[in-house]
């Protein structure tokens, strides 16, 4: 039998992009920057096990078998390596897809993500009270809670889409996915990634705290760390000028030795 397959979009030409989305959500959160990075770019998006198209493949949905589903997607596709870039949750998968499988990941673009995601207590308390939330609330008015407290800038436009997203999960298989990003931990296994690797982090995001991107940084030799004043876990979509820009110069960069670059604000 042949290994279960990721559904997932493709667009542009060029050298292979892989994006990675975060959890409760699919891969068309990356479409308000997709038409720019396919300019450059053979982008491929893939909707994680147990989330959108690909919600029917069934469990487990840890980090190391999601990063293993993207290995076989990209056998599927004949790409031996590409640049990948995960965001929030979607970085634990990008890092463990270079831990796996470091001679297929080119460039690492580590965005508004953590290599611990319950390093303090009040994450420790939210990771146990969401799997709750969702159960009693419903993933649509779980997705305007969490929107309400940590993605205040976006607009009531945005603000409708992205609820749209995370409303159209199936609750119980976003439990069993929390659960699974919550245990995820490369704290120790940051000096294995080789590969040149942007960290890209909102100063104001409420979400993953700054100090998660700076904990990275610190881990991984010869990083970049970007962080954009203001910016908080909407970086994407309401700061996506300075986040094509920061992608696209990292991307487009010849390799480089690995002394370490200064974090830049």
């Amino acid at each position: 039998m042949s290994p279960a397959l990721l559904h997932f979009d493709e667009r542009g030409a060029g050298p292979p992009l892989l994006l990675i989305h975060g959890v409760m959500i699919t891969g068309e959160m990356f479409e308000p920057v997709l038409a720019s990075l396919a300019a450059r770019h053979r982008v491929i998006i893939p909707d994680l096990r147990g989330h959108g198209r690909s919600r029917e493949l069934p469990p487990p949905y840890t980090v190391a078998q999601l990063a293993a589903d993207l290995a076989t997607l990209l056998d599927h596709l004949g790409v031996s390596s590409a640049a990948v870039l995960g965001y929030s949750q979607g970085g634990a998968v990008a890092q463990q897809f270079a831990f796996d499988h470091p001679a297929r990941c080119e460039r690492l673009v580590l965005a508004c993500t953590y290599a611990f995601n319950t390093g303090s207590v009040r994450e420790r308390i939210e990771g146990q009270l969401v799997p709750l939330f969702i159960r009693i609330l419903g993933m649509q008015r779980f997705a305007k809670l969490i929107l309400s407290q940590g993605m205040k800038r976006l607009s009531a436009e945005r603000a409708g889409w992205v609820i749209g997203l995370i409303a159209q999960q199936d609750a119980g298989l976003m439990v069993q996915a929390w659960r699974a990003a919550m245990a995820f931990d490369s704290r120790r296994r940051l000096a294995e990634i080789k590969c040149p690797t942007l960290i890209l982090a909102g100063a104001s995001d409420a979400a993953v705290p700054f100090y998660h991107a700076e904990q990275l940084h610190h881990g991984i030799a010869g990083s970049e760390l970007v962080s954009i004043p203001d910016a908080d876990h909407t970086f994407i979509w309401m700061d996506s000028a300075e986040f094509l820009h920061a992608t696209e110069a990292f991307l487009m960069r010849p390799p480089r030795g690995h002394s370490r670059p200064e974090a830049r604000v």
